[in-house]
């Protein structure tokens, strides 16, 4: 056999070895059924697009803003983790998902932020609203718009604490990484909330059932969102050899398929980064300190 011949077989070789990681180096990213996808890489670069700025009904993503002017008002002493909060008919009646909260009750406020970043309950984050603005739901979510406006939030708007249908409320997957992004920036105390898989209240154990979690893509911050009008979105961190990758998916088909997405679009923008993969260390659990009173459902 004449040694062009033998080149050539063993580069035919080398290119069956290193399928996956060819594909992505040469722009090949895997097909994703969400309406709008957007990866960025730890420096904030893209490393994938799908219309991210393709306005969508965001549903409980708007609960991240809830989170973050939360966090806000205790970084400035305005309230205190433990404080009790007295709970309204109008926040006992918010439609589900919800913790279950009841007209009178005091609940610490700490535990009132679970609910809103780890069960996704809709009573809590009216419930955090309304003692945020001295009863005043509508304040608060003035609030929540003057503090999209300062963060260059420019494709979103707030109509409600928690993200029910409202054909007004609309952002983009753009807008979306970016809230993330400073609210896990500017308040560390949001990335155990958004890590949390159970959650406690009343002695009812609320545990989400998130297989990015426990997925080889270093997942440990999420929030999730389903409106019938917008399909199922995701706000994910996920850290990789010490450094963190953001994504957001919007309009996923279902639940399933939003999580699918999203483990494809994380491993193939490691490849991009050049960051080999590393199973060990991805699967054990994050240790988080423990936080009192609370320990999360779903989101």
């Amino acid at each position: 056999m004449d040694r062009a011949r033998l080149l050539a077989l063993a580069a035919l070789g080398l290119a069956v070895l290193i399928p996956a990681r060819s594909s992505a180096l040469n722009g090949r990213p895997p097909s994703l059924s969400a309406e709008s996808v957007l990866l960025l890489d730890p420096d904030g670069k893209v490393i994938y697009a799908k219309n991210p700025d393709e306005a969508h009904a965001p549903a409980s993503l708007v609960k991240m803003m809830t989170l973050y002017l939360a966090l806000e008002d205790i970084a400035l002493g305005l309230v205190q983790w433990d404080e009790p909060v007295r709970v309204s008919r109008h926040a006992m009646l918010t439609p589900r998902y919800r913790m279950g909260l009841r007209t009178g009750e005091q609940v610490a406020f700490r535990v009132l932020l679970e609910g809103v970043g780890v069960a996704s309950a809709n009573d809590a984050a009216t419930a955090v609203a309304e003692h945020l603005s001295n009863g005043n739901e509508e304040a608060f979510v003035s609030r929540m718009n003057l503090k999209a406006h300062e963060l260059e939030l420019t494709q979103t708007r707030f109509t409600n604490p928690h993200g029910l249908p409202d054909p007004a409320q609309r952002s983009t997957a753009k807008d979306m990484a970016e809230l993330i992004s400073r609210l896990l920036r500017d308040y560390p105390a949001s990335r155990t909330i958004l890590g949390g898989q159970t959650f406690i209240y009343r002695g009812r154990v609320y545990a989400r059932s998130i297989p990015l979690f426990n997925d080889p893509g270093g997942v440990q911050a999420l929030k999730t969102g389903y409106t019938q009008e917008g399909g199922y979105n995701l706000a994910v961190a996920a850290w990789r050899s010490g450094q963190q990758f953001l994504m957001v998916v919007l309009g996923a088909r279902s639940r399933g398929r939003s999580f699918l997405d999203a483990r494809k679009i994380l491993q193939y923008g490691f490849v991009e980064a050049g960051l080999a993969p590393e199973p060990d260390e991805s699967r054990q659990v994050p240790v988080r300190k423990p936080v009192r009173s609370f320990h999360g459902r779903r989101g």
